[in-house]
């Protein structure tokens, strides 16, 4: 399954021209939103010292939660401790929730990096209090490269921490959605190539999209429920248009919920269509040397009756014996033939 997806493999430090975390502090990249689309990068201790002004500027910074001074730093900014257990922490299963006039959430997108499989998705915690966005992750995650890129490179990128929270959204969903049309088109060619002889290795095939459609599945049914619980409690610097953006992510998602019924549903029936034309083909055989084994057992019944070495047996010192007996196991054989014609077993 990850075959079609090489071109998205790019490391987390490769994209957005921005260097991973290091030993010494646990920041991945640092901006702050101009308002108008692009973006100034910070370092860690401008992150650490950055305060909102009158402009109404926004700072986004994406940190490695598992690094030292991230739980430091979360305190220092007042945040609750259950909130900052949840923010660091590897309970990942999606939701999102409103304390106070902040927003806190927990998504997760499509795992692209090399050796893992579409169903082992990635979590991103957010926390948002309309001039701050942290968004932290443990393992490489695209989805937040690529929006940076578009602040880095200046290509109308989000303006405030609403429009900022449903651009990652959004790009986390559509990176959704190359995985199912992937496991669909792996489909399509399976049922295109279903009258082969390897009828095990298709088998294997459409198990491992089945595991990876129930595996999407289940984490996408309660980020779905998440992005629902985004725009119905986010607080009052979520704009109405951003509640709208979010609506559009949720009514896709759900879209996208609909295709993995159909392409699991659609497995299935492929399934049970390449294994009934297996059991079909091997009834065939069956069949096949059943109707030998009953046109020989007579055969081979007279045969070895008449060859056996007892005295007395008739026709013993007759030159045509043999061709006798050749004659009557035509005899039978054609009777029988006719018989199974007869009682259509032919």
């Amino acid at each position: 399954m990850n075959d079609t997806h090489i071109d998205e493999q790019e490391s987390e430090g490769a994209a957005g021209g921005a260097a991973d975390c290091s030993d010494d502090n646990p920041l991945l990249f640092a901006r702050v939103l101009d308002g108008v689309g692009a973006g100034r990068p910070l370092t860690w201790e401008q992150a650490l010292e950055w305060q909102p002004d009158e402009n109404g500027k926004v700072m986004w910074v994406h940190l490695c939660r598992n690094r030292p001074g991230v739980e430091e730093w979360l305190e220092k900014l007042g945040i609750p401790e259950p909130t900052r257990e949840l923010l660091v922490s590897d309970r990942t299963r999606p939701r999102a929730f409103r304390e106070g006039e902040t927003l806190v959430a927990t998504l997760r997108g499509i795992n692209f990096n090399p050796g893992a499989e579409p169903e082992d998705m990635l979590s991103m915690q957010m926390w948002c209090d309309g001039t701050r966005l942290l968004t932290l992750r443990r393992h490489p995650l695209q989805t937040p490269r690529r929006v940076l890129a578009m602040i880095d490179r200046r290509e109308a990128g989000p303006t405030d921490a609403g429009a900022l929270i449903t651009e990652i959204t959004e790009a986390m969903i559509n990176r959704m959605n190359r995985s199912i049309v992937d496991m669909n088109e792996h489909i399509d060619t399976l049922e295109e190539q279903q009258g082969g002889d390897d009828a095990e290795e298709m088998l294997d095939k459409i198990a491992s999209i089945r595991r990876n459609c129930l595996g999407l599945k289940r984490h996408m049914g309660p980020m779905h429920e998440a992005l629902e619980a985004i725009s119905r409690y986010a607080p009052s610097w979520f704009e109405e248009h951003d509640r709208r953006e979010i609506a559009e992510s949720i009514d896709r998602l759900r879209r996208y919920l609909e295709d993995l019924d159909i392409s699991k549903e659609s497995a299935v029936v492929l399934m049970d269509d390449i294994r009934g034309r297996s059991i079909a083909r091997n009834e065939q055989a069956t069949y096949l040397l059943t109707i030998v084994a009953g046109i020989f057992l007579p055969l081979g019944f007279i045969t070895g009756l008449l060859g056996i070495n007892v005295g007395g047996m008739p026709g013993v010192d007759d030159g045509d014996a043999f061709w006798i007996v050749v004659g009557l196991c035509g005899a039978v054989m054609t009777a029988q033939l006719l018989l199974f014609w007869k009682w259509r077993w032919l």
